[in-house]
């Protein structure tokens, strides 16, 4: 048998399409994966699977498309490919409540991919899986217990103090359109860096600060990153032999700096703070007196409490600025319903001496209204990931889900449903008035997911968010700007929903 032929570019071409030929049949064999578990599926195409482009599509969009296409045919759930990974969108809201709540137990990981050698900071608790997920995850719930936020709170409030004398100084002046996340990023970059770091950002003064840097690095997305997530999804053994990292690596050394100099200057200087990165520290301070660190979750290392300070800065900054992005253009192109927040936030503020307190912000029920729409029409999660730890077998279906398989709920697909929603397209925070919120399915209705892994920070999350809102609002009124590039499309070079050539607005002072 001939093995080569001695010429180096036959060889080189016989050796290519072999491996071409491999590459295919191995690509169509694994698509036909649903086929032989006799479910329904969204056909695949060779190297993407049943996405079009990622690079140039937002995912979180499509799978919203193929919610609708499986609705539309009657299906409960759907088989689609990642690239070469099998995974089962699931649409039937009892299926969705046993995935994500009672049956949690056989999806308790969202499959998200680590690699504890090359990067610990990634090793968070929105990340990790397990036992380890489990035992922190305990272990940090108290600190957004109503007294840790109100400890918190005059913090927010400094902050948005900040935001309105920036606007005052230097928008309403100008006369100017700005692209309010840029602003807003500044705020919640200024409120995550208190509230986590103990530390005044200053970002409005310095909008290039090294906090700001690295936080918008954290989402960004180019088509190396993207390239090397696709990876790591497919073939996770592979991307830890290549050192693949989900958090850059100089946005790691930012942050181990930053949490280190600021723990060891504490202990030094026996300096106590009402943060986050206090709760950490007192967190290990309590596990050194008790017992011996084992990685598990019982217990904080330094670089445990590297990777929760990240996360806590990565998810509290970039989401509340975006929410409160999308709520002001709602409101800027439903001035109605912005003349009834302002009067709800004034008439409130009124009745606490005109101050901006943990109390009065809960009285503000409108404003709460107002935001659960925003996050119902323009949620900056699209999509809810798990994976199964376990068989499972489907109640009152033929279908066994394969331990190892990954689940995905799409959050953008049921909020916009309109069996759920009346006119789902339409802005509308009456959806949200407390008596409709009786009646309402909680699975239809998922910004922050549901079940155990909800997002352990949303009440903080909603706080800023509603400070934010309330320091805008109570002296200024928003006008969508030209500048504005309309239907909104959302960016595919983002890790959450962010629109393209940003959203502008004019701010004038009441």
């Amino acid at each position: 048998m001939v093995l080569y032929t001695g010429s180096f570019c036959v060889d080189l071409l016989a050796v290519t399409t072999a491996l071409v030929a491999v590459a295919y049949a191995y690509f169509k064999w694994t698509y036909q994966y649903w086929k032989r578990q006799n479910v329904p599926y969204i056909e695949p195409r060779i190297p993407f699977g049943s996405l079009r482009n990622p690079f140039a599509e937002s995912g979180g969009e499509q799978i919203m498309e193929f919610y609708k296409e499986a609705k539309s045919k009657g299906w409960k759930y759907c088989g689609i490919y990642s690239v070469l990974t099998p995974t089962l969108l699931i649409v039937d809201l009892d299926l969705i409540k046993l995935v994500l709540s009672k049956d949690f137990q056989y999806f308790t990981d969202r499959g998200a991919y680590v690699n504890e050698r090359d990067d610990p900071v990634g090793c968070h608790l929105f990340a990790i899986g397990g036992s380890k997920w489990r035992n922190l995850r305990a272990k940090l719930t108290p600190t957004f217990t109503s007294g840790k936020l109100k400890s918190m709170f005059q913090t927010l409030v400094d902050c948005g103090l900040v935001l309105e004398k920036y606007i005052e100084q230097n928008v309403t002046t100008n006369k100017e359109p700005v692209d309010i996340k840029n602003i807003l990023a500044c705020f919640s970059t200024d409120v995550i860096g208190s509230c986590a770091f103990g530390l005044n950002c200053n970002s409005f003064k310095d909008p290039n600060s090294a906090f700001r840097k690295y936080g918008n690095k954290i989402f960004s997305i180019s088509k190396l990153r993207g390239l090397q997530m696709m990876i790591v999804t497919s073939f996770p053994s592979m991307g830890k032999v290549l050192g693949i990292r989900q958090v850059p690596k100089d946005v790691a050394d930012f942050f181990t700096k930053v949490v280190q100099d600021t723990v060891t200057y504490r202990e030094k200087n026996n300096v106590m703070r009402k943060d986050f990165l206090q709760l950490l520290i007192d967190l290990r301070r309590d596990d050194e007196a008790g017992h011996e660190n084992k990685g598990d979750g019982n217990s904080l290392s330094m670089e445990e409490m590297v990777a929760q300070s990240f996360v806590f800065f990565a998810a509290g900054f970039e989401t509340s600025a975006s929410t409160t992005t999308f709520a002001l253009f709602e409101l800027a192109t439903h001035p109605e319903i912005q003349d009834r927040v302002r009067a709800e936030i004034n008439e409130v503020l009124a009745q606490h001496d005109n101050q901006i307190s943990y109390d009065s912000i809960n009285d503000m029920k409108y404003l709460g209204q107002v935001i659960d729409e925003t996050m119902r029409l323009r949620s900056v999660a699209r999509l809810l990931r798990r994976v199964c730890n376990k068989d499972y077998k489907v109640p009152g279906e033929d279908l066994v889900i394969e331990k190892g398989t990954r689940v995905i709920v799409s959050i953008r697909g049921t909020q916009y449903d309109e069996e759920y929603w009346e006119n789902p397209q339409e802005f509308n925070p009456d959806r949200f008035s407390e008596e409709k919120k009786k009646n309402m399915n909680q699975y239809t209705h998922m910004p922050f997911g549901q079940g155990p892994r909800a997002c352990i920070g949303e009440r903080f999350g909603l706080m800023q968010v509603k400070v934010g809102l309330t320091c805008l609002l109570r002296k200024f009124k928003v006008n969508l700007s030209e500048k504005t590039k309309l239907p909104l499309k959302m960016s595919a070079s983002s890790v959450v929903a962010s629109a393209e050539g940003g959203i502008w607005l004019n701010f004038e002072k009441i």
